[in-house]
């Protein structure tokens, strides 16, 4: 019965990817390769460099943090090629001997291309994003696999690399002169959210949590008041910048914005289902209230949620 629960329990994350992916493709149209260019790496502070995603689609902001002793790779791309890029990009701006990789969470475009780094890196991961991908990893690969050509041929043959530590919480690296915790943040955009936070730095890898763009709030996976969590938290650390997953980096007014979003929605939804409505009735309710200053079809996943969380 266990198995059952879990087998049923991915199909269900694995519908709602599809569906998010599916509205992104179809917004965008028809996309390029999905590659990480070469020598467009940015320094932007002492210790952290940034390979910006271009606004690509499948292209994930990738991060390099830098010590003295070694460096940290975060989010490494989708498949064998572009984890290639990001480590000849690595050697070009730290040539200590520690290697550390790491991802925001166990979509594709993140984590598939650690494959292409050598045997002594050693790969990190939360307990929650190694359930993610021990119960929908080879799923979701095929998923991604499936929207394109390009994408079946950078997945070709890749696996999810073994983790060589794990971590409950929280994990804090040192590399020698900067420090990276990593933060397991619970149920947000997937179960195994994971982010960064670089001492002396006061630079924030939020991942999906927060982003220019309105979050993806996943109905089967997302809590909304974990989210919320995550971002008082992330408010508490007050971040000089935050590098994103994907699209243009920002500061702390990011944080602010998804939050006035969730508080209102939370209260909206909770008022509603107070009066008897249905759930369905309620979100179209936050629909056409807050469609004028967000996203119609995303606004339905958050207001289900909240419905849902609702007393």
């Amino acid at each position: 019965m266990a198995a059952i629960m879990r087998t049923s329990s991915a199909v269900i994350l694995i519908g709602s990817l599809v569906l998010g992916s599916s509205v992104l493709l179809a917004q965008r149209g028809p996309i390029p390769p999905p590659l990480i260019k070469e020598g467009v790496t940015e320094k932007i502070s002492e210790h952290v460099y940034v390979i910006p995603d271009g606004d690509a689609v499948l292209v994930p902001n990738v991060g390099i943090i830098v010590g003295s002793r070694g460096a940290l790779v975060i989010d490494s791309g989708l498949g064998t090629r572009n984890g290639q890029t990001v480590y000849r990009e690595v050697g070009k701006v730290s040539k200590a001997g520690e290697l550390y990789i790491a991802s925001t969470h166990f979509h594709p475009e993140h984590d598939l291309g650690a494959a292409a780094f050598p045997a002594s890196a050693k790969m990190l991961r939360s307990r929650d994003q190694q359930a993610d991908i021990d119960e929908s990893g080879p799923a979701i690969t095929k998923t991604f696999a499936g929207f394109s050509p390009d994408t079946a041929e950078l997945l070709k043959g890749v696996e999810f690399r073994k983790a060589d530590q794990l971590f409950d919480k929280e994990l804090t690296i040192d590399l020698g002169g900067v420090r990276v915790r990593m933060m397991a943040m619970g149920r947000n955009h997937t179960r195994g959210d994971i982010a960064f936070w670089v001492e002396p730095d006061a630079i924030l890898f939020s991942g999906d949590v927060v982003m220019t763009t309105m979050p993806a709030f996943n109905g089967s996976v997302s809590s909304l008041s974990t989210w919320l969590q995550s971002l008082n938290r992330f408010e508490q650390l007050k971040p000089k910048r935050i590098v994103p997953s994907h699209r243009a980096m920002g500061d702390a007014s990011m944080i602010a914005r998804w939050k006035t979003l969730m508080t209102t929605v939370q209260s909206r939804a909770a008022e509603l289902k107070k009066q008897g409505r249905t759930r369905e009735d309620a979100v179209k309710v936050i629909q056409d209230e807050l469609q004028d200053r967000y996203p119609r079809t995303q606004l339905a996943g958050v207001a289900a949620g909240a419905y849902n969380e609702a007393p």
